[in-house]
């Protein structure tokens, strides 16, 4: 454990993902502590302002600050990732390590529904749960999760295909050890490795789909404060006011650029072969 913690200390790259995540999740808790000005408070009288030292990001067409509006959009855009993720990981794993441990015509039939899965993109196959589920949070958090329930599950089937052959597994069955035992107690605890970094690489997909979902105007519906939704918001003011889609924009792309350095850092800590 230490010579994995000492390997990631050595990361630039994912150090440096893991400082911008830190902020991003301190950014999220501490919103109200942040915030310069109420998030959906609107004054007309100011909107599409530039930035100043009262409004640091500007201000929208509805005259809401945009720093506090983005603060507040990290809390929901973490949000939403760590619950989707969570669900997907809730489903997938113990999916995939059924069917790699048991293989056989469950192994073949678990993995052609997860294919089947896979065949649809993900944001539209996320649209369309949102569709029949209604619009929300939750319908988002559930298409988000739905959509890499098959990730997890081949990530984790991999795994376990590899970890079954160990000696210690033979050991295990040896003594008596029924198959659930052995499962829970001797293989998946030797696969966390590679769930931790794709949950942590699907956190920042999960982001990116739920900026999708609410550009399109199928996630968190207005006037909550929303990456996507400010995006679709600013479109009319690319040119004359170009503040009100570059911040939320930029958020966005550090938020999805911290998690895949943070992802890739923990990879190249966590794989023995290296």
């Amino acid at each position: 454990m230490k010579r994995r913690r000492a390997r990631f200390l050595r990361h630039r790259l994912g150090m440096a993902g893991g400082v911008v995540v830190a902020v991003m999740l301190l950014a999220a808790a501490g919103a109200p502590l942040w915030r310069t000005q109420d998030p959906l408070a609107m004054q007309m009288s100011q909107s599409l302002q530039p930035p100043t030292p009262q409004h640091w990001f500007g201000t929208d067409e509805f005259g809401r600050d945009v720093w506090s509006r983005v603060v507040y959009g990290a809390r929901l855009s973490i949000t939403v990732g760590l619950a989707s993720m969570l669900l997907a990981t809730a489903a997938g794993v113990p999916l995939g390590a059924a069917a790699g441990y048991a293989g056989g015509t469950f192994d073949a039939l678990a993995m052609r529904c997860m294919d089947a899965i896979l065949a649809f993109p993900g944001l539209l196959l996320a649209i369309g749960l949102v569709a029949a589920l209604g619009l929300g949070t939750g319908s988002g958090i559930i298409a988000i999760g739905v959509v890499y329930v098959p990730v997890f599950a081949r990530v984790t089937r991999g795994a376990v295909l590899v970890r079954r052959q160990e000696e210690y597994v033979e050991a295990a069955r040896a003594l008596g050890q029924t198959d659930l035992a052995i499962l829970r107690r001797h293989v998946l605890p030797n696969c966390l490795a590679p769930v931790l970094v794709q949950a942590t690489l699907g956190f920042a997909s999960a982001i990116v789909i739920d900026a999708g979902l609410s550009f399109l105007g199928a996630g968190t519906p207005p006037p909550a404060p929303d990456w996507g939704t400010m995006l679709n918001e600013a479109r009319q003011f690319m040119v004359s006011a170009p503040h009100v889609a570059v911040f939320p924009g930029l958020a966005i792309s550090l938020a999805v650029l911290g998690f895949n350095l943070l992802g890739d850092g923990l990879r190249d800590a966590l794989d023995p072969r290296l």
